[in-house]
């Protein structure tokens, strides 16, 4: 039993320093991503480093604020720091399905239907103003989001790999849009808010203005390879089952609460599981900890839920999904 201990430890410890020399290599590669977005948005750290976790967890991201305060600007950063293909769609009212999807077009010299794919086919897609399309338009991004292919025509195609989705949204404004309906909302891994910016920031943010666009100068830092390789990564991030129970409880607290007529889905969870992986893995752990599940309830679990109205009109409409769930996070223990 000796000789078999003294044989296999060895090669344990081998495995162990290549695994922290390929978290330190990815911890590399995702601080040169990160670093190239903050030279063009300042100050919201967090909200650049969980744009990176959802792109590294293969999800989606709804960024809804204010007008003004660098929602588009966030995405377009984002994907100029990657070397790949790179659509913005201006959704407005009288955007069409096929515009996002794609169409078969005639052509008269070959008296034969092409296909021409829609926007959607490429690796970082910015919706922008998404609330502004019909729900149809809206729901042309569905099966996209879920699934990775789109079906038009009676033909499924494959989306390039990695496909991420950006979206943007004013929440104050009500005329001429669409509100996301709970489905497409629970198609969204996060849900980000940027805030505005301290008056120290806003000075800088001027200053950085006065001759060009910052954004203009931001060069690619990391190509897809290098994000299909960061993806499965992810998937290699230890997660210890108390912190699936961790998980399961807040879940759970969701969906018996008097306070949310809609709890948090299967879907939710399994967000909820995956970008914690990759939070670990953006900090340069490759394991779970508490923290990083308590940190992402809000920005994963907010859009997913639905507050009570009777029990929001109760308490003057000051009760949001937001406070709802820091009311669940406090009352369950965190597991050490």
């Amino acid at each position: 039993m000796r000789d078999w201990i003294k044989t296999i430890a060895p090669k344990t410890e081998i495995a162990s320093e290549k695994s922290s020399a390929s978290t330190d290599s990815a911890f590399t590669k995702l601080g040169y991503l990160r670093e190239a977005v903050e030279t063009v948005i300042k100050g919201k750290s967090e909200t650049v480093k969980l744009a990176v976790v959802a792109l590294l967890a293969r999800g989606h991201v709804l960024i809804e604020d204010v007008p003004g305060v660098g929602k588009t600007t966030l995405a377009q950063s984002l994907a100029r720091a990657l070397d790949a293909q790179f659509q913005r769609i201006q959704f407005t009212a009288d955007l069409l399905p096929s515009d996002v999807t794609g169409r078969s077009v005639y052509d008269n010299r070959t008296s034969a239907f092409l296909w021409q794919p829609g926007a959607i086919f490429a690796n970082v897609v910015l919706a922008d103003e998404i609330n502004r399309a019909t729900p149809k338009t809206q729901s042309a991004l569905l099966e996209a989001m879920a699934e990775g292919h789109v079906t038009t025509e009676g033909v499924t195609r494959e989306l390039p790999r990695p496909f991420v989705v950006l979206a943007t949204q004013n929440p104050v404004e009500h005329h001429g849009t669409y509100p996301l309906p709970e489905s497409q909302l629970d198609r969204f891994m996060l849900r980000l808010t940027m805030g505005y910016p301290s008056l120290q920031e806003e000075k800088t943010i001027l200053r950085d203005r006065e001759q060009s666009d910052p954004l203009e100068f931001v060069q690619p830092v990391l190509s897809v390879d290098d994000v299909l390789e960061l993806q499965t990564r992810v998937g290699e991030v230890r997660v210890d089952d108390s912190l699936i129970d961790y998980l399961m409880q807040i879940v759970a607290a969701t969906r018996s609460t008097d306070k949310l007529e809609l709890g948090v889905s299967p879907r939710g969870s399994l967000a909820a599981a995956r970008a914690a992986q990759a939070l670990a893995l953006v900090e340069n752990r490759n394991f779970c900890i508490a923290d990083d599940f308590k940190r992402l309830a809000i920005p994963c679990f907010a859009h997913r839920v639905l507050v009570n109205a009777r029990y929001a009109a109760f308490n003057s409409g000051q009760q949001t999904a937001e406070n709802v769930l820091r009311e669940i996070l406090n009352q369950i223990s965190v597991p050490v």
